[in-house]
């Protein structure tokens, strides 16, 4: 860490502050502060490396209202994801073990903050904040909430109900079949999702894979006919079959309306 601010350090603050600044990008310091482009550079560098500001991306860095006694400074998980999709067509939704928590389905905080968005892939850290990017389509963003964090930014989580789908939908990922079926059920037995929430969420969020699972669990829950009737006109006719639960041999007895092999007791 940093101990010391040069001169242009405390210029580059004292800008930052005067003008309300969270952010500073490549060229902004050059007029502003009358150093060059290197100059400039390097500031950006020995700043980032002592823990005083937060890199984003290339050419994007992220500045405190003001920087904390001893210098190391880290910007929470809204304001570094807020920056890191700030271009008006970049969406994110927090998802995944982090959503899990959220929700109370899954009692283990995670130590990474897992992001769908439509721009960015692979991990990162953005100071102390360290982040899982999973790049997926436009269309596969959606049925959000807006939080607001302990220190004030707003972040975008999926909803309830889309977290409960995309445990089905991305299970090789997070590694959450059948644990997801027992959420659900006891999701559904609380009445805080209903089975018209989610069997319109997998139809919009789902693959064929996920919505003969879905199909099975809300035939098993007692779901109405029309609500099963709308996931069974998705489906086209096949004589393959998926397992109920991936992980387990495809030995069981086999639901045809969905083509699912039910491997497992019951």
């Amino acid at each position: 860490m940093k101990q010391t601010l040069g001169n242009l350090e405390r210029q580059l603050f004292a800008y930052a502050q005067m003008r309300g600044l969270r952010t500073l990008r490549t060229g902004d310091l050059t007029k502003a502060l009358g150093i060059s482009a290197r100059q400039e550079s390097k500031l950006f560098t020995r700043l980032s490396n002592g823990g005083m500001i937060a890199q984003v991306r290339r050419g994007l860095y992220l500045v405190p209202e003001r920087l904390p006694l001893g210098g190391q400074w880290s910007p929470d998980e809204g304001l570094a994801l807020n920056a890191l999709f700030e271009a008006q067509d970049d969406r994110y939704q927090i998802c995944g073990p982090n959503a899990f928590n959220r929700y109370g389905f899954d009692e283990q905080v995670p130590s990474r903050i897992y992001v769908y968005n439509n721009r960015e892939w692979g991990d990162r850290r953005i100071g102390a904040v360290p982040l899982t990017l999973i790049k997926v389509a436009d269309k596969r963003l959606g049925d959000t909430e807006t939080v607001q964090t302990v220190e004030g930014s707003k972040v975008v989580y999926s909803s309830r109900v889309r977290t409960l789908l995309d445990a089905i939908y991305d299970w090789s990922r997070f590694d959450t079949l059948p644990r997801a079926y027992d959420w659900i059920r006891k999701e559904l037995k609380a009445k805080r999702v209903t089975a018209a929430e989610l069997v319109a969420v997998t139809l919009k969020y789902g693959d064929i894979g996920t919505i003969r699972r879905m199909g099975v669990l809300l035939d098993r829950e007692r779901a109405t006919a029309p609500l099963l009737k709308k996931l069974e006109k998705a489906l086209s006719t096949t004589t393959s079959l998926i397992p109920w639960i991936p992980t387990k041999p495809k030995r069981g007895t086999v639901s045809r309306r969905w083509g699912v092999v039910i491997n497992e007791r019951s």
